[in-house]
């Protein structure tokens, strides 16, 4: 009987992953948690980059306006109103599709959302670009001319991003048909 604790194991599984259940001080069991959590093959995708350019581009965008005083001109409050507000949705968009929302949340047709979503931006952000191109008075006596065309550069470049993102979007839709039942349907 004296050597019966040394025979005995009663490890049920491997100290890493006991460590990272238990919500341990292991950097590499968080690490390993939020890489699954990812989804690794959208960042590399083209919709993706386009999201990213679509968020920074956008933020330059409306960091710009903000710097001016552009509460002079009425149009740029309709202006930081298209920038801030895209922006914020398209960054928790893109957060929802990195993070595999979409599997969570069956109910909502992902491929046919996220269409309309960049759709929709395309327009408010070619409204907005053309409300900030009319606004640039280059001869008028305004500190703020290459602020305000500055802007207007970045607002045509991120609505042509949200026209791409669009396109790519509808082709991921027409790819799957559009039917929900088809991925619902055991095979």
């Amino acid at each position: 009987m004296a050597d019966f604790p040394s025979k005995v194991t009663t490890e049920t599984s491997s100290p890493q992953s006991q460590s990272s259940h238990q919500g341990g001080n292991s950097l590499r069991g968080l690490a390993a948690n939020v890489t699954i959590l990812m989804d690794m093959s959208f960042i590399r995708s083209i919709p993706a980059i386009l999201m990213v350019a679509e968020i920074v581009l956008g933020l330059l965008h409306w960091a710009i306006i903000a710097s001016a005083h552009y509460t002079l001109v009425p149009a740029y409050g309709w202006v930081m109103f298209v920038a801030v507000t895209l922006w914020i949705l398209t960054t928790i968009l893109f957060f929802m599709i990195l993070f595999g929302s979409q599997r969570k949340l069956t109910a909502v047709p992902w491929p046919l959302t996220v269409m309309l979503y960049q759709g929709i931006a395309t327009v408010l952000y070619l409204t907005a670009f053309l409300a900030n191109a009319a606004s640039v008075q280059p001869f008028s006596i305004t500190l703020y001319y290459g602020h305000m065309a500055a802007a207007a550069f970045f607002s045509a470049v991120v609505t042509l991003a949200y026209g791409a993102s669009a396109f790519f979007s509808y082709l991921d839709w027409k790819g799957d048909g559009g039917n929900a039942a088809t991925t619902t349907v055991p095979t």
